[in-house]
């Protein structure tokens, strides 16, 4: 079962795997979503379970990058272009495309942290960015691991929140359909409408 992360042997394999954690959890937001109802923007805010799964890809390549220092910057209004595209799905896109890229980012960012020996190396701030601190030089690579767990973890608690008002699934429900956990009298997994009505937990 995925609602906590396993025993880790040292400060590397926990960030990594509390990471991991909160991408399932994000994921399994989307679980058994139509493409349509992962665009759903249902309540007061702008965001939709698909849209969110997107930023957080994207949010996390762009901390590889950083930490690689490889160059996507482009003008102020590209970038900022690209950050609001970032939060929604695009006419032509799917839930499986943007969960196989996310796939692939996570694959990535497990390759380049297994490759940097020392978390404490520096990761030098973006300078001209509105949006990062203009009175600190650098964060470290266990820094920024740091804050991609709390940035997935945010969002994965606005995915909770944005699916439940879609369809009434809720977080554990959908993760014990994910999983195959079975019926008990305290949790029934999700299922599709039609089957049996979502157990709310």
């Amino acid at each position: 079962m995925n609602n906590h992360v396993p025993p880790v042997a040292d400060e590397r394999e926990g960030l990594l795997a509390f990471l991991a954690q909160q991408r399932r959890v994000l994921r399994n937001a989307v679980h058994g979503l139509t493409d349509e109802q992962a665009r759903l923007v249902p309540t007061e805010s702008a965001l939709s379970v698909g849209g969110l799964i997107k930023h957080v890809a994207h949010a996390e390549k762009g901390w590889m990058d950083t930490i690689l220092r490889r160059d996507v910057r482009g003008t102020m209004a590209e970038r900022e272009a690209r950050h609001l595209a970032q939060f929604h799905l695009a006419p032509d896109e799917t839930v499986a495309d943007v969960l196989s890229f996310y796939a692939e980012v996570a694959r990535e960012t497990e390759e380049i942290i297994a490759g940097i020996p020392d978390l404490g190396r520096p990761v030098p701030v973006p300078k001209g960015v509105p949006w990062f601190p203009s009175d600190v030089d650098a964060w470290s690579v266990r820094w920024v691991l740091f804050h991609l767990i709390e940035e997935t973890a945010r969002h994965a608690g606005h995915a909770d929140i944005i699916r439940e008002h879609v369809d009434g699934a809720t977080a554990f429900a959908l993760m014990a359909a994910v999983e195959g956990w079975p019926e008990t009298p305290w949790l029934k997994p999700w299922k599709p409408p039609g089957t049996t009505a979502a157990h709310r937990h």
